[in-house]
């Protein structure tokens, strides 16, 4: 193994593929800058608010042991209830997730919703193309089997990549059922993830009633949209014109011209396609095209 990363083989593909490995560690140094910004919580059931002010005992006499399932307690996101709840909510997961964890059908919320959306979309295609990367230095360098079987980590090390530990923290809402006695449960978790996301998104916009107001028009944050836009766009860079022709493994994001926090829309005359690199020096900024 050290004999393989000593080699002037291993060396020189290590110094051809450098500039690319500088660029995939200021990728995922933006993975990380995504992922501490990101809020990925949204409402929350109030069942076991209070769970943490009292203990439980099981004082039973009887032998035969009747606690072997224990309720989930002291976390929003479990709310405990009936098994008709939990059955009900596994076939209707958007419709119970929004009654029984406080998100509702208002601007406000679907605002949030979006938000929630959009942080869990970058982080996706961000920790996506990380990966692919990686596999693509790999394959550059071609190492020996037993050097990617057994080395992988100590491989990369060598060649200077950076490996981001970071994952999609995917927001989890349980329902959950316990019997009296412990002696049975049944759970259905809801993962909001980006198909859960997109059609809570669209079920809340359904519900919402003033839609003709000015807020009220614009579109609704979805991977469609997303989708829609970067096709619009050709897969290219507003701002230095870098596509996925020129980068393969080019992360493109949807970026909103007019920030939302300086009162812009999400429509699609101010949503653009930014390569991660012009969207990162953007930031919350507004540039004049």
């Amino acid at each position: 193994m050290r004999q393989y990363f000593a080699s002037e083989e291993f060396l020189a593909h290590k110094a051809a593929i450098a500039s690319f490995v500088t660029d995939h560690n200021e990728l995922a140094r933006y993975v990380a800058e995504i992922r501490s910004r990101g809020t990925f919580t949204l409402g929350g059931s109030s069942s076991g608010a209070q769970a943490h002010l009292a203990s439980f005992q099981n004082t039973s006499r009887h032998k035969y042991r009747r606690d072997r399932n224990i309720a989930t307690y002291q976390t929003p996101f479990v709310h405990h209830c009936s098994l008709q709840v939990v059955r009900n909510a596994s076939r209707e997961p958007i419709k119970y997730l929004m009654k029984y964890f406080n998100i509702k059908a208002t601007e406000t919320d679907l605002a949030a919703v979006e938000s929630l959306g959009d942080a869990i979309t970058r982080l996706e295609d961000a920790v996506t193309s990380l990966r692919q990367r990686e596999a693509s230095i790999t394959q550059a360098i071609n190492p020996p089997k037993f050097i990617r079987k057994y080395y992988a980590g100590e491989f990369m090390r060598h060649v200077g990549v950076e490996l981001s530990p970071i994952t999609v923290p995917y927001p989890m809402y349980v329902f959950e059922y316990v019997s009296a006695g412990g002696n049975s449960s049944q759970r259905a978790p809801v993962t909001l993830n980006r198909e859960a996301i997109d059609a809570l998104i669209e079920t809340m916009s359904a519900k919402i009633k003033f839609r003709k107001s000015a807020e009220g028009q614009r579109a609704l944050m979805t991977t469609r949209l997303r989708t829609m836009i970067k096709e619009r766009d050709w897969y290219t860079c507003r701002y230095c014109s870098v596509s996925l022709a020129d980068e393969p493994h080019l992360l493109l994001e949807v970026d909103h011209i007019i920030p939302v926090s300086r009162g812009g829309l999400t429509t699609p005359d101010n949503l653009q396609t930014l390569c991660w690199r012009c969207n990162r020096t953007k930031s919350n900024k507004i540039i004049a095209g």
